[in-house]
């Protein structure tokens, strides 16, 4: 189905888009403002290692869903050694959800980087962009290697798009390559990772669904002036070994696992 067009805000809600709005602008500004010397502090100690900034930015993402007014739980327990993180995506309210879930750094296309708003997130996050070009796939299996050995839990969105929240999109098998490399260290897990919109009471349950040609600017104004929130759960599955798949099965376990708490799709008549 096509995206529907955003409620507009209308009275009080103009007001909620002010206030929440502010807030969420008040915190980032503050968060990054503090971020910056933090982030200097933790490169003359520990290198290129996050063990201030992730859990940081990690408050800061809970404290801008706090302001948004979005319930928010996770469930399941985050992985421990080496891996990276694989969850389904359907809106820019991912960006805080996950972060907020675990400190983890997006792995995102180029193209994003440049889009208004949400490059600034990306960049204060620490985003690693990659390009789809199957000619730099060695080069961009490197720097995943070399990230993965510092410890930094790197998050993929394996669906390559956005969708409307309802649904999870079949697994591209191509982006689990990069898991099996010989230059990534021994013990290599993947955890999978739900993320679970419910929308407002009386709202179309898509409603925090950001997909398609949507427009952010809509979008981000009917959340922000929403009355009264819905909610998100993340749930943290446990960690897939990498030894003995290949990139098919482990596109293949990873997408089982991701769409486990998402209803059945009907079936078609």
């Amino acid at each position: 189905m096509p995206p529907d067009v955003p409620p507009r805000p209308s009275g009080l809600g103009w007001l909620l888009v002010a206030l929440r709005g502010g807030a969420v602008v008040a915190v980032l500004l503050v968060g990054v403002l503090l971020l910056l010397p933090l982030r200097g502090a933790e490169r003359l100690a520990a290198g290129r290692r996050r063990p201030l900034t992730g859990p940081w930015v990690q408050g800061v993402c809970r404290l801008c869903l706090l302001a948004l007014g979005i319930r928010w739980q996770c469930r399941g327990a985050r992985m421990r050694g080496p891996g990276a993180m694989v969850a389904n995506h359907s809106s820019w309210l991912d960006i805080f959800v996950l972060n907020a879930a675990a400190p983890v750094f997006f792995v995102s296309k180029s193209e994003v980087a440049g889009w208004p708003g949400i490059n600034i997130l990306t960049r204060v996050t620490d985003t690693h962009f990659v390009t789809r070009d199957p000619r730099l796939a060695r080069v961009q299996a490197a720097e995943f290697a070399e990230r993965t050995a510092l410890g930094h839990r790197l998050l993929f969105f394996p669906e390559g798009t956005s969708t409307d929240g309802r649904r999870v999109l079949p697994f591209k098998p191509t982006l689990f390559q990069a898991f099996l490399d010989p230059a990534l260290p021994e013990g290599l897990a993947i955890q999978p990772v739900s993320v679970r919109y419910t929308a407002p009471w009386g709202r179309e349950p898509r409603f925090y669904g950001w997909w398609g040609d949507m427009d952010l600017g809509p979008h981000l104004l009917a959340v922000l002036g929403q009355w009264r929130q819905g909610s998100v759960t993340v749930t943290l599955h446990p960690p897939i070994p990498v030894a003995g798949h290949d990139r098919k099965s482990l596109a293949a376990a990873a997408e089982a696992a991701v769409r486990a708490p998402f209803p059945a799709p009907a079936p078609r008549a």
